[in-house]
């Protein structure tokens, strides 16, 4: 048995992860969605951290550290003080040693790739996600995301030494999967893997990215 720790994006919704947990359980996993602060203008990464860790509790098995966009930021540094086997990177924001999250978007191409686009939450984040869950998320409203944590610096020297992976969406038109492919061979030095989706596959295509974390 593994321990998943599942790290949301910007709103920090433990609930982005709630059609996968079902999934990994089935599988003899243990599954931790984590809630982030993301409300709270004073948390910044650390409390990001924290709050991750506190959430995971004791360590059952291996773990494994996924982070979903904005939380590729807080996953590397939960994977290293939790001595995690596995980290991934769904549709996320790789950081860079000293980058701040607020200075990726430039330092990362991702500017250059977006140019003067208007973000439409429906057009570039929900645009696949099944009747049903777009209706619940719908009904539960857009999570704040403060500021406070754009402006940490990544704080590790370099990204923890374990197996790591990068899994791009292939129908994602906020981080588009070329884009994503680049980031991915150029940050963390592997080949990219891809699930079927928009930006958020834990919502849109639950069942293909398991199958991918478990494989």
């Amino acid at each position: 048995m593994s321990t998943y720790v599942l790290i949301p994006g910007a709103g920090g919704d433990a609930w982005y992860w709630h059609r996968v947990v079902p999934l990994l359980e089935i599988a003899g996993h243990r599954a931790v969605p984590v809630r982030l602060p993301a409300d709270d203008p004073d948390a910044g990464l650390d409390a990001y951290v924290t709050v991750t860790l506190e959430a995971v509790g004791d360590v059952q098995g291996d773990v494994v550290v996924v982070g979903q966009s904005l939380g590729g930021f807080t996953a590397p540094v939960v994977a290293e003080r939790l001595g995690a086997a596995m980290l991934v990177f769904v549709a996320a924001m790789i950081p860079k040693p000293g980058e701040t999250a607020g200075e990726w978007w430039s330092t990362s191409g991702f500017h250059d790739v977006w140019g003067d686009q208007q973000m439409d939450t429906m057009e570039h984040f929900l645009h696949d996600l099944p009747s049903p869950v777009l209706h619940e998320l719908l009904e539960r409203g857009e999570p704040e995301q403060t500021g406070r944590v754009m402006a940490d610096p990544f704080p590790l020297s370099a990204l923890p030494a374990i197996p790591t992976r990068g899994i791009a969406a292939t129908d994602d038109r906020f981080f588009p999967v070329a884009f994503m492919d680049r980031l991915i061979r150029d940050r963390l030095g592997v080949a990219p893997e891809h699930v079927d989706s928009g930006h958020l596959p834990a919502l849109a295509n639950p069942a293909a990215l398991v199958e991918l974390l478990l494989g």
